[in-house]
This record gives structure tokens, C-alpha cells and sequence, in this order.
């Protein structure tokens, strides 16, 4: 007999009993406040909330925060930045010096701060990744307590391209230090609308 063989007949009689299919997944615990808990929990994970009354006041805002020379792109029509450009039909490589990108979310998770973003309200895949800073519009309603909600909701979904983004983009592979945006936006910002 081989080493290989003895290996896998080590393995073979050392398999873990069998156990059935649990009948039901239960939901677990969810939080009695999830926007609130939605909004620790970015703050954990390196992320700003910002909480506006509606798009008029975001759009205000997002005016004051901007500098002169940025390049800042929305998706949002009714959230008017600076000198939007005809971005949409661009080549996505174009879009590499996208100091700020203004997005909405389908919905947020408050178990983990996730939002759901689609192709459908990007426009442009790399938008969300490439851009130096991120700011996803989130409409307070929209959040669910936890992944198991947010699966069941996009379960039945159809679209050509989605993720959940959950903060800025990190690392803490380099000497075991926590680095912000090591390969995408170097910050997130949330604004919850209503």
C-alpha cells in the first residue's frame, strides 16, 4: 500500500458521523434598533453616517464638502454635484481620478453595515471601486437587520452584476497594521435619507 493510499484510507475511517438537514433555519436575534446598530457598526469598521432630512439637504452637503478641480460623479440625478460630465457612455477607465462617487443603495444590513448595490443603479461597474472616496445614499427604511433578510430579498432578484460594500476598502496584511484604501476608496460615507 502507498502513502497515498494509506492517507486516504486514514481518512475514510476517520469520517465524522452523519447528521440530517436541519428542517428550518431560524432567523437569529435581531437588534431593536437597526438603524442604530447600523450605524455603530460602520463606525467599527471605518465607515461615516450621516443622517439627512432628504436629497436637497444631501445635495447642500455634498456642495460644501467639494473642492474646487475634484472630479466628482453622482448617480443620483436629483443629488447635482459640482460639473457632472457625460460619464455613463465613458471607456471605466476614465474614470480613474474620481475623487468622490455618489451612489444609492437598494438596501443596508445592520448586522454588518453592507449595502446592496446593483448594476442598475451604478451605471458603471469600477464606479464604487476606483474612485478615491464613496458616498452611498441609503433610504432609512431600507435597512434589514441581518444577511439571512438580505438574502431572502435578492433571492428572487434578477440583475447583470451585484455586491454588498461595507465600508472603506482595508487591509491589515502589510506588518499587521490596518491600512484604509489599500485597493479601492480610502473612505465610505453613508448618508441615511428620511
Amino acid at each position: 500500500m502507498s502513502s497515498r493510499e494509506k492517507i486516504l484510507a486514514a481518512i475514510l475511517a476517520n469520517q465524522p458521523a452523519s447528521q440530517p438537514y436541519l428542517d428550518e433555519i431560524k432567523t437569529p436575534e435581531t437588534a431593536a434598533d437597526v438603524v442604530e446598530e447600523f450605524k455603530i457598526v460602520l463606525g467599527t469598521i471605518g465607515g461615516t453616517c450621516c443622517e439627512v432630512a432628504d436629497l436637497n439637504e444631501l445635495s447642500v452637503e455634498l456642495n460644501k464638502k467639494s473642492s474646487a478641480g475634484e472630479r466628482i460623479i453622482s448617480t443620483i440625478p436629483e443629488v447635482a454635484i459640482g460639473g457632472n460630465d457625460n460619464w455613463r457612455e465613458q471607456d471605466p477607465h476614465l474614470l480613474e481620478n474620481v475623487e468622490v462617487a455618489v451612489i444609492r443603495g437598494h438596501f443596508g444590513i445592520s448586522e454588518n453595515s453592507a449595502v446592496w448595490v446593483t448594476e442598475e443603479l451604478l451605471h458603471q461597474r469600477v464606479l464604487p471601486f476606483i474612485c478615491q472616496h464613496l458616498a452611498i445614499v441609503l433610504d432609512k427604511k431600507e435597512i434589514v437587520p441581518t444577511m439571512h433578510h438580505a438574502y431572502e430579498r435578492i433571492a428572487q432578484a434578477e440583475y447583470g452584476f451585484g455586491t454588498f460594500i461595507a465600508g472603506p476598502s482595508k487591509t491589515a496584511d502589510i506588518e499587521q497594521s490596518l491600512v484604509l484604501g489599500a485597493h479601492g476608496p480610502k473612505s465610505l460615507t453613508v448618508y441615511l435619507v428620511g
